[in-house]
């Protein structure tokens, strides 16, 4: 999947880079860069696309993001702020050989893990204080502190989902980073109505046919099935929260226009009818 070029600053003395985040919007484009990235949710709630996994995110929430793997979190709501920490580090900036020393080898499977992108909700709550507080320390204790942190999560497996059925390799060139940075955006705009396939391909400046052709090879789906999810995603979102919608609401908000469409779509997708969804998750 495609990706806008995207650098993570830091200073020559840091190999350990802390970031946080907070506004309207994260950067809410879809990107890629060579550091793994940790982070943690503080505030705002949205749609997280992750290789070729889409879902929602919520405070505390803690996402792993391989090197290379596109992503994009799009905050649901702008009048609300949201905020994020995160944590950049490349392995090969501590040495070529550091993370295969002994000590270390029991890091290998969070690692490959990483890849495909990994999402852990109610984490412990000493992780969460320690994310918090690594980036007040100096470098040599937020050296310290970082190893603790990706141990811990190493050995970390409730509530562990491994998102992406993708294994990105390669980045790619600024012109197809921002077609399908175009294509995503119009996506998460659009999602609640109906959308025609000639429409989209249009976008990519594209015949219907070349587009599906070009969309699949990239995303390991094709875009109906893209844009189902999301409906599906967004209809999870308002099937947990307090609200006087009602099923059917729910079915068109999301961009479908047939119940029975929805709920069998829904089943296929969440393993539960939408009904029993909203048993289990509503707040």
């Amino acid at each position: 999947m495609k990706i806008i070029p995207f650098k993570v600053s830091k200073a020559i003395t840091e190999t350990i880079v802390v970031q946080r985040d907070f506004g309207k919007q994260f950067y809410n484009h879809l990107h890629q860069h060579s550091e793994i990235q940790l982070t943690l949710i503080l505030n705002g709630e949205g749609t997280y696309i992750i290789g070729d996994s889409i879902g929602n995110f919520k405070p505390l929430d803690f996402f792993v993001i391989g090197e290379k793997l596109p992503h994009v979190f799009k905050n649901d709501n702008v009048e609300t702020k949201c905020e994020m920490i995160s944590i950049y580090f490349s392995p090969e900036s501590f040495g070529t050989n550091f993370f295969e020393l002994p000590e270390m080898i029991h890091l290998t499977p969070f690692f490959n893990d990483s890849l495909r992108g990994i999402k852990m909700t109610n984490i412990d709550k000493s992780i969460i204080r320690k994310i918090k507080q690594i980036e007040f320390l100096n470098n040599f204790q937020k050296f310290i502190s970082f190893l603790n942190i990706i141990s811990d999560l190493s050995a970390y497996e409730d509530n562990k989902e491994i998102l992406s059925s993708l294994i990105v390799d390669k980045k790619y060139s600024e012109e197809e980073e921002l077609r399908m940075d175009e294509i995503i955006q119009f996506a998460l705009r659009e999602f609640h109505r109906n959308i025609l396939l000639e429409e989209v391909a249009n976008i990519a400046n594209m015949t219907p046919n070349a587009f599906c052709r070009y969309f699949k090879q990239r995303t390991n789906k094709t875009f109906v099935n893209f844009l189902t999810e999301l409906r599906i995603g967004n209809a999870c979102k308002l099937l947990s929260k307090r609200n006087e919608l009602n099923i059917m609401d729910i079915c068109y908000k999301s961009g479908f226009n047939n119940l029975a469409n929805f709920n069998r779509k829904f089943k296929d997708i969440k393993g539960m009818t939408p009904s029993k969804y909203r048993q289990t998750h509503y707040k």
